[in-house]
């Protein structure tokens, strides 16, 4: 982007795929502390982005896009599906003998999850929507992420209402757990 253009929401999405992969490969590649913090990382990018989608985007793409019921609703089955494995990859754990090969598996779905954003439902929104529309939905993914849960939550739903009903309440447990967890592991990083 250049100095002074705003993202829109499919841009600033876009960039998000891309730290979610780069993250995939870091992982994939690390070990030990570093390996558990970056999958935490990937967690945090991944619940944040997913709710957010489910909030903001995936409601836009349902009423204005051809086809938007079906595309939106294979879209929020795979958002499930990985929702429950990212969730149940962190209750296994990064030391766990299982985790990459489980891991590996998650990357290739959520990449495949992405590619099929980009190409069925991204275009279909820049060709519906104003770029004042996409330019106020990048507004509303930002404070949509501000108060998402920071961990997977696959038993509260997957629709936006749901989201919305839900999120606040988990990202303020989700935040102090993550406040908790960093302190504990700065302090025991000191002894």
């Amino acid at each position: 982007m250049t100095a002074g253009v705003k993202q829109d929401v499919l841009d600033l999405l876009t960039e998000q795929h891309m730290q979610i992969k780069a993250l995939f490969g870091q992982i994939a590649r690390a070990e030990g502390t570093r390996k558990r913090d970056l999958f935490q990382d990937l967690v945090r990018l991944l619940a944040v982005h997913e709710s957010a989608e489910e909030i903001v985007v995936h409601p836009s793409a349902r009423r204005r896009i051809d086809r938007g019921d079906t595309v939106t609703e294979t879209l929020r089955h795979e958002e499930d599906e990985a929702k429950h494995e990212l969730a149940a990859l962190y209750d296994l754990g990064t030391d766990h003998p299982d985790f990459d090969q489980r891991l590996a598996r998650l990357a290739d779905a959520v990449v495949a999850h992405a590619t099929r954003e980009e190409t069925e439902e991204f275009p279909a929104l820049r060709g519906s929507l104003t770029a004042a529309e996409l330019g106020r939905m990048a507004g509303a993914l930002r404070a949509a992420e501000a108060t998402a849960p920071t961990r997977p939550h696959p038993h509260t739903g997957e629709s936006a209402r749901a989201n919305l009903v839900a999120g606040p309440p988990l990202a303020v447990f989700d935040r102090i757990r993550d406040a908790v967890r960093e302190w504990r592991e700065s302090h025991r990083d000191g002894e």
